[in-house]
This record gives structure tokens, C-alpha cells and sequence, in this order.
């Protein structure tokens, strides 16, 4: 069993009201069985809702209490962000959970890439941050193209 980004399954979670479905990916959550997680949403944020991004640094950097995350607004919404790994985790480690499939590009998800001070930076989001550090893999979305 799998944890897969909800929004990489085509539920509406992402932060404009849409979806990155990815059919490939699709298919093998559905083979395999997933568990949809958005962190964002656990974390308490609305759909739709203001993008969000990672002020200078990485998803480590925000765990380690180094840096925030906040929207185009400059609104912090760091514990919103901690929560939902939090919680993610918590689903993870309920159903003894091993491996993620997450969004590449994401605040939360976010594997190789995330987004700080508005662009694309090489890092993890907070989510993805927090599962590698509690040992579960996480595996790009864009493995699955």
C-alpha cells in the first residue's frame, strides 16, 4: 500500500480548486492501493486558497524552525503546513505505511523540488521532509509520466 498525493489521483485539492491527475501513476495507486493524502488540507488550509510557498529554504529548514511558510499575501502559515505532515504522518504510520508517491514542485509534497520565495528550488517540501526523516520513501510524481 501506497500514500500518493490526493490531487495526482484528480480530487480537486490543489491550492486553485484543481488536479495534476496522472493516469499512469493513477494506475498503479489503484493496482497497488493508495491512501490519498493533501497535507495542505489536513493541515486545516481551504480549497481553493492562496498559493503558498517556503521563505528561504526547504521543508527540513521549516521543521527545524529555520524558516516559514506563507502565501502571496505574506500571511505565515507554517503550522498549518507542520500540521498536515503531521498528520500525514500520523496516516502513514496508522497503517504501517513504507512508501510515498508525492507532487514534485509542492510546499508540502514536494521530493527533489519545492517552491521558496516564490520560485522552483531543489528541496523537499514539508511533508516530504518529514516522511523521509521518519524513514518512509518518497518517489516523485514525475517518475510516472
Amino acid at each position: 500500500m501506497l500514500i500518493v498525493s490526493a490531487c495526482l489521483l484528480g480530487i480537486n485539492c490543489r491550492f486553485d480548486g484543481s488536479h495534476r491527475l496522472n493516469i499512469p501513476l493513477r494506475k498503479k495507486a489503484q493496482k497497488e492501493g493508495c491512501i490519498p493524502i493533501c497535507p495542505e488540507q489536513l493541515g486545516g488550509l481551504p480549497t481553493p486558497r492562496k498559493s503558498v510557498f517556503i521563505c528561504g529554504g526547504s521543508g527540513y529548514e521549516v521543521l527545524d524552525g529555520k524558516c516559514r511558510v506563507v502565501d502571496l499575501e505574506s500571511n505565515d502559515l507554517t503550522n498549518q503546513l507542520l500540521r498536515g505532515a503531521i498528520e500525514s504522518l500520523n496516516i502513514a504510520k496508522l497503517f504501517g505505511i513504507k512508501k510515498a508517491i508525492l507532487k514534485e514542485k509542492s510546499p508540502s509534497c514536494g521530493v527533489n523540488l519545492t517552491t521558496s520565495n516564490q520560485q522552483v528550488i531543489p528541496g523537499s517540501g514539508v511533508t516530504a521532509a518529514l516522511f523521509t526523516r521518519e524513514g518512509i520513501e518518497v518517489i516523485s510524481d514525475e517518475l510516472y509520466q
